[in-house]
């Protein structure tokens, strides 16, 4: 089963606000077995919907519409589905009860704007908003399925949950979809694709690959597809057979982020972890802290971004700054010593480096970037030449650091 996505709005398109919305569908849709084919953003304009619609009949067996389902006259959205259809509106009673009980809940008065919420497209089968006065509207028309739904994303969740999904669930057999997904860092794609080249070239045809590189990490995902479960422990084979392929860069064998797997691996550990950030400004911190449960693992840290920090904080020598420069190897040792020391942790990270994009020299040009990470009987220390943008180098040296320390927790643990 095909089906695609259309978010409506001209705030999207403007770029205004993000559409999460299209992603987060995606992901429930392909989880029962259905296969996206077309995500479209579309503005507040009654031809370009209409045009839209039909196109994504032409392509798809559900399709599903969020936003423009509002009280205000922007809001088309319904109107226009009424006009594709080809029926009138009609005040559906289900739905104009729930919009009074809100009014009345919150002690507002229920304005005829608001009352015009029950107005629905006469073939519409409505799904209740439970968290909003917007309702739902599930249409089936010449073999297709359109849902429409509101674009604010907690109230389009629910009904996603709590309706579509059993609905498509109880009128299709779906196929099996499973997905496995290899976290690895400190690799690129094309090396990390020759390494297993040959497990690739056994992949069935049900059983697909996709490489997703990021900075410093790639995500391989294992996809299968089958008429049962059987696809599972196949796709599963698979994982298992790449990820001792690549055990040395292997950060998780779920889908993960990277500061999570290791977050996760030194709690099983019972391990602790600091940090001395400089150039990097507290991104490693935040990254880190991000993730609910970090605080059993990360102690905290210091953003000891000038020289005069490096030494009050960390006990950086003066003459080690003096004789070698604040992005040195000599630096960032004491940084991580420092740390070690000061922040009590098993382990810690320590960066120092020359973000950009100005501060680089002939001999250190920007994107320098010296990274220690360890414990008080292990220690790596590594040099890094990153490019000349400010945002991509701190983003690089983070997923470096995470990668060292990854291989280091390896082997220890071994």
């Amino acid at each position: 089963m095909r089906a695609e996505i259309i978010t409506i709005g001209d705030e999207i398109l403007i770029g205004q606000i993000v559409d999460t919305n299209s992603a987060w569908m995606a992901r429930q849709l392909n989880n029962i077995g259905v296969k996206i084919k077309q995500i479209s953003s579309v503005s507040d304009d009654r031809e370009h919907i209409l045009k839209a619609l039909a196109e994504a009949a032409s392509r798809a067996d559900v399709i599903l519409i969020t936003g423009g389902l509002g009280p205000t006259k922007d809001d088309i959205t319904k109107i226009t589905l009424a006009e594709y259809f080809g029926v009138g509106m009609v005040e559906n009673a289900e739905t104009l009860a729930n919009v009074t009980r809100i009014f009345e809940k919150s002690n507002r008065p229920l304005l005829d704007i608001n009352k015009a919420q029950a107005l629905v497209p006469a073939n519409c089968e409505v799904i209740i908003n439970n968290n909003g006065t917007a309702p739902g509207m599930w249409f089936e028309s010449e073999g297709k399925i359109y849902v429409s739904m509101p674009g604010v994303p907690f109230e389009m969740m629910y009904m996603i949950d709590e309706a579509v999904i059993p609905k498509l669930k109880k009128r299709f057999d779906l196929p099996v979809i499973y997905h496995k997904t290899l976290l690895t860092a400190g690799e690129g794609e094309s090396f990390l694709a020759k390494r297993i080249a040959d497990i690739e070239d056994r992949l069935p045809a049900h059983v697909k690959l996709a490489y997703l590189p990021k900075l410093g990490q790639v995500r391989l995902r294992l996809s299968g597809y089958g008429a049962n479960e059987n696809v599972e422990a196949e796709v599963e084979a698979f994982a298992a057979e790449i990820a001792e392929r690549v055990d040395n860069i292997l950060v998780a064998t779920e889908d993960i982020t990277l500061e999570k797997a290791i977050l996760n691996r030194m709690e099983a550990m019972a391990a602790t972890l600091s940090v001395a950030e400089s150039c990097t400004g507290g991104y490693v911190s935040h990254l880190l802290t991000q993730h609910a449960g970090s605080s059993r693992v990360f102690a905290g840290g210091g953003v000891v971004y000038s020289n005069e920090l490096k030494q009050q904080v960390l006990g950086v020598e003066s003459s080690t700054i003096d004789n070698f420069g604040a992005v040195s190897e000599e630096t960032v040792t004491e940084m991580l010593n420092g740390a070690l020391k000061n922040f009590h942790t098993d382990f810690a990270i320590a960066i120092t480096g020359i973000a950009g994009p100005d501060g680089g020299t002939a001999e250190k040009p920007v994107g320098t970037v010296w990274i220690a990470v360890g414990s008080e009987k292990s220690k790596v220390v590594k040099k890094f030449t990153f490019g000349s943008k400010r945002l991509q180098n701190i983003e690089r040296s983070s997923a470096a650091a995470f990668s060292m320390l990854n291989t280091l927790l390896k082997e220890v643990k071994n």
